[in-house]
């Protein structure tokens, strides 16, 4: 079994389940569209509190749900008893995740690759469990494209990253993917604020494992 205990930030993790839940009314929403037409075999990584699970459409034969977070991974497991979906909840982690190669038709990632330590690692893992043809679906928060934004996410990143569970608001994820040899096929750009937070650049999209 997988020593999880540095993923571990309980008190970051029971602020991000509040505040995730009260923007659930917009954040749902583009859950919706991130996964809209999936079908087969899902591999959710850093599932989180399990919000994206009632919005998984009925074409999906299972969802496997990856969370390293202790808190995080029993509200998911809450979450999935009432899925409309079958979803089965494991402890891991995005850098060596449980599961075989060419495991799945997709893999989802929402909010999660601001935070892994390896990026470039976690994204070579996802392509690795990926059929070939595969589909990936991100939703992330990145580096604003506006000059003065971005330099205030480096210069805040490194106490940022400290006090919030990892996270990195400053990373450039789209090109990160394209580098990992997926192939970014749609991929939208926009401003997404939830409350208690400042606005902050985010991309919603889909790239294939050629």
């Amino acid at each position: 079994m997988q020593d999880l205990s540095r993923f571990q930030h309980p008190r970051f993790a029971r602020a991000y389940d509040r505040m995730s839940r009260r923007a659930e009314p917009v954040t749902g929403e583009l859950r919706t569209r991130l996964l809209d037409g999936l079908s087969g075999r899902v591999l959710e990584v850093g599932a989180g509190n399990g919000l994206s699970f009632p919005h998984y459409p009925r074409g999906v034969r299972e969802v496997v749900a990856v969370e390293p977070d202790d808190v995080l991974r029993a509200a998911a497991e809450r979450a999935a008893a009432t899925a409309p979906v079958p979803v089965r909840v494991v402890p891991g982690h995005a850098g060596a995740l449980p599961s075989g190669p060419a495991e799945f038709d997709a893999v989802v990632v929402s909010l999660v690759l601001c935070s892994v330590p390896d990026p470039a690692g976690a994204l070579a893992e996802l392509r690795r469990v990926l059929k070939p043809g595969g589909e990936l679906r991100f939703f992330e928060h990145v580096r604003s494209d506006r000059p003065v934004r971005g330099l205030l996410q480096d210069l805040v990143t490194p106490v940022w990253s400290r006090v919030a569970g990892g996270c990195h608001p400053n990373r450039d994820t789209a090109a990160a993917i394209g580098a990992a040899g997926l192939v970014i096929e749609e991929h939208d750009r926009f401003t997404h604020r939830i409350p208690g937070a400042p606005p902050l650049a985010h991309i919603l999209g889909r790239a294939r494992n050629p």
